[in-house]
């Protein structure tokens, strides 16, 4: 062992490199024996030699490679170890994030809908609200002012799905309610809605049973169980609300003033 050692060194310089020395020799011994011998060299001017060795190892394209691959790292799915350009599901992922901001993008240009015409509230038609919710509901001015409040909460939808349900009362024609039938379903039944109703089990199969045949009828069911809703935890806030008390200061002072 040792003598292949010596017979290293008189054909190379004290100083080769560690790595190198190493393969020349051929069994874990003389591998121990180089390591005792280099030991002068000391560990920092070992560290120098790695790094500049993988600095010439390492060229431009790689190194621009490696930062986009990082760029595209964020973008992968858990199948696609690649990350490479092509991957189908990264087509996917961005059709989705391109689809969701048109439509959050659409959203916000159709805005708040309009609210139903009616003339202004007299002072007994808004004390007549605090009397029972179903006076609040007869009126459109009781059902724009539930509805402005209802907004505040984020919670217009229920009012939007049970006056769609009353407007699919109104209609006659078959495929006028199919339609229609296949609006408020979308709209506020189906769970890839954002403007989802909260409809339980029971109420949902219904609706599902009843949509083979489309009716006037079809979401009878559920719009009684939001109305319930509205009435037993809306309605109440709605009364305690600065809308509602500001509206009828209003009225009181203009009826003074009167």
């Amino acid at each position: 062992m040792w003598r292949q050692v010596l017979l290293y060194f008189r054909t190379h310089s004290y100083h080769a490199d560690n790595c190198q020395a190493k393969e020349t020799l051929q069994n874990e011994d003389d591998v121990k024996a180089a390591q005792w011998i280099f030991k002068p060299m000391g560990s920092e001017r070992m560290e120098m030699r790695k790094r500049q060795m993988s600095t010439t190892q390492e060229t431009p394209g790689t190194a621009q490679a490696q930062h986009s691959t990082g760029n595209r790292g964020s973008n992968a799915c858990c199948f696609c170890w690649c990350c490479c350009c092509s991957c189908s599901c990264l087509t996917v992922r961005n059709q989705d994030e391109e689809r969701a901001r048109r439509t959050s993008h659409e959203l916000q240009a159709e805005g708040i809908p309009n609210c139903e015409e009616s003339p202004a509230p007299t002072l007994e038609e808004v004390n007549g609200w605090a009397q029972s919710f179903d006076k609040l509901m007869l009126t459109p001015a009781g059902r724009n002012a539930f509805r402005e409040f209802l907004r505040t909460e984020f919670s217009e939808e229920n009012m939007l799905f049970w006056m769609a349900c009353e407007e699919l009362k109104q209609e006659s024609n078959k495929s006028v309610i199919e339609e229609k039938a296949r609006l408020i379903y979308e709209d506020y039944i189906s769970i890839l809605s954002p403007k989802e109703v909260s409809l339980d089990s029971r109420v949902r199969e219904v609706i599902n049973r009843n949509m083979l045949e489309p009716s006037q009828h079809t979401f009878d069911d559920a719009q009684l169980q939001i109305y319930t809703l509205m009435h037993r935890d809306s309605y109440p806030r709605f009364m305690n609300s600065a809308i509602y008390k500001d509206l009828l200061q209003s009225l009181s002072e203009k009826s003074i003033e009167a």
